[in-house]
């Protein structure tokens, strides 16, 4: 295995969100809970559903990427929370906790100088804990953006 140091370093870092834009904390950053299940006029998703649809996508990959038995909700109806509206604040709280720890998890997997980065994975040897890392990081910035614009047009963004 080669010393792949910096690449594990850039790759986490990347999954930190904490590069060139805004991160998943500061953009949930006390969210008012009155705004959390609107879905502002022409967007099909409110801030929960993207919140969600975070969480469950980030599961999704790292269950991937660490169990060769993993199933994936059908694509995308089990992706997605039907209802705009939390069903509670602690529905909220308990995503957002979730979303960290997993995030943290996979964060570990990249870091593990055990694990080699590109090396196929038993269950599907055209991906590795790289590309499955690196979508991640992707699918996390993209939705995390659309979080911070649906939070600006709500007119709650804090400067």
């Amino acid at each position: 295995m080669i010393d792949n140091r910096m690449l594990r370093m850039h790759v986490d870092s990347l999954l930190s969100g904490r590069g060139a834009h805004d991160d998943f904390d500061s953009a949930i950053a006390n969210f008012p809970p009155r705004l959390r299940g609107v879905r502002l006029n022409g967007l099909p998703y409110s801030a929960w559903q993207l919140l969600e649809h975070l969480r469950i996508c980030q599961w999704d990959l790292l269950e991937y990427s660490r169990d060769p038995k993993h199933v994936s909700p059908e694509w995308p109806d089990g992706l997605w929370p039907k209802s705009p509206k939390p069903p509670s604040a602690a529905a909220w709280a308990r995503s957002v906790r979730t979303f960290r720890k997993e995030l943290a998890e996979m964060r570990a997997l990249v870091r593990n100088p055990k694990i080699d980065l590109l090396a196929p994975l038993r269950h599907a040897p055209e991906h590795t804990l790289l590309r499955e890392a690196l979508i991640l990081a992707d699918h996390n910035s993209y939705h995390v953006g659309q979080l911070v614009v649906v939070r600006r047009m709500l007119g709650a963004w804090k400067n």
